[in-house]
């Protein structure tokens, strides 16, 4: 059996070769990291991947930003536009099981990497392309970062206050979003292959496609209603029952709120509620007898929940509510998430070392896999594993990566 790092992983013996940036590629190489792939990141030599100086807090250190998306891969340095850097990469290619780029519209097939050009040097290769719009789009030229993704793919026009203009959502759905749809299409790929003689293809995804898949209650919907989804601020948009939304709790930070759900589909969470708060009263009273007229005295609800809430911390509120069996969560923020001893003893924010940036804590993989264990390794340094990657994959002695150094394959030139 094939390991990774002595320990086994699902996906020891895949290799890849990243050519993505900033957050929606390397995302989508990271998982595939996390499950054990060797993920070898070919970064331009005059700065590497744009993300590893965005939002840098300390000139020549890799920014927080880039070390969130990149851990568990390997760096090498390649010049695309030297002709010894160009053939090295399709050698790299002829070795590698998948091969990713998300690059702006068009640099791919500029460089000479395109799809017809790979597939050529390598027919088992699963090609992957992760765009912000698709070709065939009328927008296919155009550029694209996460936000971009979420605006034109909807998911702006359903977040936000109801009476308010659309929202950002605070999470980068756009890019790791679309990054994860794409890493599951890459296992399916290569699943796939084991099955068509070794066959691979190409994948492309683009942003604003992948946003659909994050807000399919919103097309339901629409479909119900016959318009647009509304904007439902910390309410579902599905509407149809109360209390549902965010209540406020001492002693009144920030995020000092625990959110609460009451199924539309039934009573049951309702009464619970109603024991919980001491107003069985409320359980027989006709005013709140389904989930629609609850809908209708919604503001009367709203006020006896606040008052019941704001005498509690969001923890407090959160754990008297839950074992109530009603659906509560607190509004954690991501600093107690980061220094959340749960999340670290279980694995979901464990603590890693990097050279320049001593030890720290990262989000990893949170699904658990009884027969695949991969340790969580920092991002690298820019070309850290280049001679290392050219002997394992090219079986290149040291005199032969000189000679490739020398060349200006390697440099910036």
């Amino acid at each position: 059996m094939t390991t990774t790092n002595g320990v086994n992983g699902a996906l020891a013996g895949v290799k890849v070769l990243d050519l993505t940036q900033f957050e929606a590629g390397p995302s989508c190489t990271e998982a595939l990291g996390f499950l054990g792939a060797e993920v070898v990141k070919v970064e331009n030599p005059k700065g590497g991947d744009q993300g590893r100086y965005a939002s840098a807090d300390t000139q020549g250190i890799d920014s927080w930003y880039f070390l969130m998306f990149n851990a568990n891969k390997k760096s090498i340095t390649v010049n695309l536009k030297s002709p010894e850097g160009l053939a090295l990469v399709k050698r790299l290619a002829r070795e590698a099981d998948v091969f990713i780029e998300n690059f702006g519209p068009g640099v791919i097939d500029r460089l000479g990497l395109s799809y017809d050009v790979l597939k050529e040097v390598n027919p088992r290769l699963i090609y992957a392309q992760v765009k912000g719009f698709a070709e065939g789009s009328p927008y296919e030229d155009f550029l694209s970062f996460d936000m971009i993704g979420q605006s034109t793919g909807g998911l702006m026009s359903i977040t936000g206050p109801a009476d308010g203009e659309p929202c950002k959502p605070g999470t980068t759905l756009g890019d790791t979003g679309t990054g994860m749809l794409m890493a599951i299409s890459i296992l399916g790929a290569l699943y796939q292959r084991q099955s068509n003689g070794g066959t691979g293809q190409r994948l492309q995804v683009a942003m604003q496609d992948a946003m659909l898949q994050y807000s399919r209650i919103a097309y339901a919907v629409t479909r119900t209603t016959g318009k647009a989804a509304p904007r439902a601020g910390a309410k579902v948009i599905t509407g149809g029952t109360s209390p549902v939304g965010i209540f406020p709790c001492k002693p009144g930070g920030p995020n000092d709120y625990v959110y609460i759900y009451t199924t539309r589909a039934a009573n049951h969470h309702w009464e619970r509620l109603c024991k919980l708060l001491g107003r069985e009263d409320m359980i027989t009273d006709e005013r709140f007898a389904t989930p629609i007229k609850r809908l209708e005295h919604e503001t009367e609800i709203e006020a006896i929940l606040t008052e019941w809430t704001l005498q509690r911390t969001k923890e407090e509120a959160m754990e008297v509510i839950g074992k109530a069996g009603v659906p509560a969560g607190a509004v954690f923020d991501t600093m107690e998430l980061m220094n959340d001893a749960n999340l670290e003893e279980r694995g979901i924010f464990p603590r890693i070392e990097h050279p320049d940036r001593g030890e720290f804590k990262v989000p990893a993989w949170p699904v658990k896999m009884s027969g695949s264990t991969v340790p969580v390794r920092a991002a690298p340094r820019l070309g850290e594993h280049t001679d290392v990657v050219l002997g394992d994959w090219l079986s290149m002695d040291a005199e032969e990566v000189a000679a490739v150094k020398s060349s200006g394959a390697l440099s910036a030139g």
